[in-house]
């Protein structure tokens, strides 16, 4: 886990490569959250669809995200701060608090996760909610003993979950083809779109990281590639198995998953330690968050907040997993609109953008109280298209809304003085 540092990477410090910055984020997708995903899908599709579905959802979500990724080189900033050219300083402020708040969620998934596998080698189902809040201290202690412990827990926990991703490959292909063809017809279906929707949510929920780790690299068009390879090769791999293999358990329970591919109780053991980990992503996320919003607060106590409010949240019920689905919307709806006024800010106002500006409270990003109105005004629209087609998909309406409605706002508010 790097310092959380939000101030802008001088250059001389912008020496990771592209390969490095692939590796960060393929260790990044390759967790049991993907998994999930793939599971989510298993009451709604047969296998050929639901295939194809996962395998284009993917790789359009990632272009979202990379197409973003080059800003990081270019203006070396995180991407907390560099959302305030499109939103103001205080309207980025509130994306900060949504994916500080979405965050607790994450943890909580996670837990649950964990939680599940363990239990079904120590205490049975009766036990999980005991498991899920001790898991999550357990992950708040690891990043509170400091980088050196949470880099020394990482080495060990990416190459884990690596290799579970290969016995499930490998699993998945021993399956016999009536154990891989049939879904479960119990659940209410979905649509196609509303399938790519789930996908895509999932995918945009990395929106906010577009720039945090492409800043510390020089070249734009190498940062487009690793991220788009790194967040689309691993989704389009991971979705997948854990779709055939929740298909396989009639079940997205990871505990059953894993012994409906044969992996059995230690298994899902690993699974659970490689979940773990992915909460320090979260923590760190979090940490960042808060230092935007209150930059003379503690990091300590954004980490024990963020932790302990997610371990909580673990105890509420088995919901976190059973919805999995519906919280990816849930983001969507949120996050891809962000993803269009980012673009129409970046790609297509030909305004320059001064980094140096984005942290200076009395400039041109505090107007109007620090919220940009064509930013606002495309989040909103965006936002209202996305929930309001619902079955029809939602992802590509809403952000193309959200970038039109941004420009055309931006327009429209040119000659006045007020605007961002």
């Amino acid at each position: 886990m790097s310092a959380i540092e939000i101030g802008r990477v001088p250059d001389s410090e912008r020496t990771q490569s592209p390969l490095d910055l692939f590796w960060i984020w393929a260790g990044a997708d390759i967790v049991a959250t993907t998994f999930a995903v793939g599971a989510s899908l298993t009451p709604a599709f047969e296998t050929r669809t639901a295939l194809a579905l996962m395998l284009v959802g993917s790789f359009a979500g990632a272009l979202l995200i990379a197409a973003l990724a080059p800003l990081g080189p270019k203006l070396g900033v995180p991407s907390i701060i560099a959302a305030r050219a499109a939103l103001g300083i205080r309207g980025a402020g509130v994306i900060a608090l949504v994916m500080y708040v979405t965050n607790f969620a994450w943890i909580a998934i996670n837990n649950v996760i964990a939680a599940s596998a363990c239990a079904a080698v120590m205490g049975g189902p009766s036990s999980e909610r005991a498991w899920a809040f001790g898991l999550g201290i357990l992950s708040t202690l690891i990043v509170a003993g400091g980088p050196g412990l949470v880099a020394r827990t990482d080495r060990v926990a990416v190459p884990v979950l690596f290799a579970i991703a290969v016995g499930m490959t490998v699993a998945c292909l021993r399956l016999e083809p009536a154990a891989a063809a049939t879904a479960a017809t119990a659940a209410p279906s979905m649509s196609l779109l509303r399938g790519f929707d789930v996908v895509a949510g999932y995918q945009a929920s990395w929106i906010l990281m577009f720039s945090d780790y492409s800043r510390y690299t020089r070249s734009g068009r190498g940062s487009f590639i690793a991220v788009f390879l790194g967040l689309g090769l691993t989704s389009a791999w991971l979705m997948p198995l854990g779709f055939l293999a929740a298909q396989a358990a009639q079940s997205p329970d990871p505990a059953a998953m894993m012994a409906a591919l044969g992996l059995g109780a230690w298994g899902g053991l690993l699974m659970a330690f490689g979940t773990l980990t992915t909460n320090f992503v979260n923590i760190y996320l979090s940490a960042l968050a808060w230092k935007s919003l209150l930059p003379r607060s503690s990091q300590t106590t954004a980490l024990w907040v963020t932790g302990l409010v997610g371990a909580a949240l673990s105890l509420l019920s088995r919901a976190w997993l059973d919805r999995y689905a519906d919280f990816m919307l849930v983001l969507g709806g949120v996050f891809v609109p962000v993803g269009g006024i980012l673009i129409a800010r970046y790609f297509f106002d030909r305004r320059p953008v001064d980094p140096d500006a984005l942290y200076d409270p009395n400039g041109e990003h505090a107007r109007n109280g620090g919220f940009s109105i064509p930013g606002f005004a495309g989040w909103l629209a965006g936002a209202a298209v996305y929930y309001g087609i619902g079955a029809a998909g939602g992802t590509l309406p809403a952000l193309f809304t959200a970038t039109i409605v941004f420009v055309l706002v931006t327009r429209l508010s040119a000659a006045r003085p007020s605007g961002t």
